[in-house]
């Protein structure tokens, strides 16, 4: 297959790529810079100059393919308070990656998140690949994609986890939750940190979008979960081991000095099952998982 990835040269992208060329798929990937570009084709695939607000270029790449892989998502928006433009400006890409595979049967693979679950409202029980909510934050983008089916493409949500880590993992929630640890000079948690962060290793949901992309039935949602809850003050223990620093407990009116735009997800349980995911499509998760993550180290290299 030639394979259309958004978000080639990102974090996920730079361990998707590989994984579809190793499977002997061919890839192009957006690429928004020149820096971009090298990055791309450092890893052996082609780069396509363009952003997300190129229409008329997804639309011809998309149409061009024989499936998509939509990674890339507004972070700069997303960072600075704008959801709404991030929303947007994802939705738009969306509809313009359908246009150019609508009525072929071919799959367009997009990512949503655990996380829209429990901020969402369900709480007190594991999630499932089955639970759906009416809309919200990227919600309305993972039910537009499940509609699309109805279209004639083959389309799939798969929801990350909070944290999806590795040693490709620079600029996430954990090096930012590390770096309130180092400036702070203590790591934290919220109350009892009892809430529980499912988790995911970059390579091992690399391995799912490269199945996802295969063999996915259309309109389904998917799991991308190793650890299925881990209670966030294991997490802060972990940091604070890592770096020799104490770890205590803060409370709710204190997170967001400490933590500034992750102050809310920090206290988010959000425990996640992949059940079905593995069940679906043979999906088995093989790399460390984030407690063992964290102690490899690479996380707390100047």
């Amino acid at each position: 297959m030639q394979v259309f990835v958004t978000g080639a040269s990102g974090h996920l992208g730079s361990a998707v790529v590989p994984e579809l060329l190793d499977a002997g798929h061919r890839v192009v990937g957006l690429a928004r810079s020149d820096a971009s570009a090298a990055a791309i084709e450092k890893l052996g695939a082609v780069a396509c100059r363009g952003d997300l607000s190129d229409g008329d270029l997804l639309r011809a790449q998309a149409g061009a393919s024989d499936g998509v892989i939509h990674l890339a998502f507004r972070h700069d928006l997303m960072l600075s308070g704008d959801l709404a433009g991030a929303a947007e400006a994802d939705r738009a890409a969306l509809e313009a990656l359908a246009a150019g595979l609508e009525g072929s049967g071919k799959p367009l693979i997009n990512t949503s998140g655990t996380a829209v679950l429990g901020q969402g409202g369900i709480a007190g029980r594991t999630s499932t690949e089955h639970d759906v909510l009416a809309g919200g934050y990227r919600t309305d983008a993972e039910n537009f994609v499940a509609g699309l089916a109805a279209r004639g493409i083959r389309s799939v949500s798969i929801r990350l986890t909070p944290t999806v880590h590795s040693s490709l993992d620079h600029h996430g929630f954990l090096p930012s939750i590390i770096a309130a640890a180092r400036a702070h000079g203590y790591a934290a948690y919220v109350g009892d940190g009892a809430n529980r962060w499912p988790a995911v290793h970059t390579r091992d949901a690399a391995a799912l979008y490269r199945l996802a992309v295969e063999k996915a039935p259309a309109g389904c949602r998917l799991h991308a979960v190793d650890d299925e809850g881990v209670p966030f003050a294991e997490i802060a223990a972990a940091i604070g081991r890592h770096l020799n620093l104490p770890v205590r407990s803060i409370t709710p009116d204190e997170a967001g000095a400490f933590f500034g735009f992750l102050a809310g997800l920090v206290q988010l349980d959000n425990p996640t099952s992949a059940a079905v995911t593995r069940e679906l499509l043979g999906w088995a998760p093989r790399h460390p998982n984030l407690i063992a993550d964290l102690d490899e180290g690479h996380y707390f290299r100047a």
